[in-house]
């Protein structure tokens, strides 16, 4: 399995995403900043459960969708564009070469989330520490009880991403995989003041579920499915 892994990884060479996820989170955090800094300068309110809440938010959409991209790269484009056909008269299980495709995609989901949302919060601490017009200071203390919450959400958000794997696999449609993702967002992303839909424990949980289940007769079924 960990030689699949290695081979899938050094076929879909992961410089760009890492760069694209590098970029995606540099923008997060100006926009974290500029919030704040507004904030300050208009006399609005603007609290550190705010910052917390909007950078969860905010860092989950990207990556959620930035997974969908990986899945379009990893299996759809694969399966629509037949070479994946190739792969299968080699001596190798489709279930485990699909199991291998689908971990990478969780892996990278899961561990993007967390360094995104840790390197936003920390960057974010030291600029409002130095910057004594900011109404909100992020401290360390906060960042770390936050952890429990930033490592759920990660996980909740990393299975339920590979949802858009579904509606992709339907036509082999990097399109419609993208965009079911878009709604994946729309539905647990939306903030509401201090309030987001991904509060009501329900909600993820549920679609974690679903997008686990998804991957699972994705893999089980792999064996049924016509490439040719």
């Amino acid at each position: 399995m960990l030689k699949l892994i290695k081979l899938e990884m050094q076929k879909f060479k992961a410089g760009w995403f890492i760069r694209g996820a590098l970029i995606a989170t540099l923008l997060i955090l100006g926009l974290i900043t500029s919030m704040g800094y507004i904030a300050a300068f208009e006399n609005e309110i603007f609290t550190e459960d705010m910052v917390l809440l909007f950078t969860d938010t905010m860092v989950r959409a990207t990556f959620i969708v930035f997974a969908s991209v990986l899945i379009s790269k990893f299996v759809i484009e694969e399966f629509r564009s037949k070479t994946i056909t190739l792969m299968f008269t080699y001596p190798v299980n489709r279930k485990k070469l699909m199991i291998a495709k689908l971990i990478i995609i969780v892996l990278f989901a899961f561990c993007s989330i967390i360094a995104s949302q840790l390197i936003v919060l920390t960057l974010y601490s030291l600029i409002s520490s130095f910057i004594t017009t900011f109404s909100v200071n992020v401290t360390a203390e906060m960042i770390l009880n936050q952890l429990p919450s930033i490592f759920m959400n990660a996980l909740s958000a990393s299975l339920m991403s590979l949802i858009p794997l579904y509606f992709g696999m339907k036509k082999y449609s990097t399109t419609t995989t993208i965009s079911s993702s878009l709604l994946i967002v729309l539905l647990v992303c939306q903030n509401f003041g201090d309030f987001s839909l991904n509060t009501i424990i329900f909600i993820p949980i549920t679609l974690a579920v679903i997008g686990a289940s998804i991957a699972y007769l994705s893999v089980k079924n792999i064996e049924e499915r016509d490439v040719l």
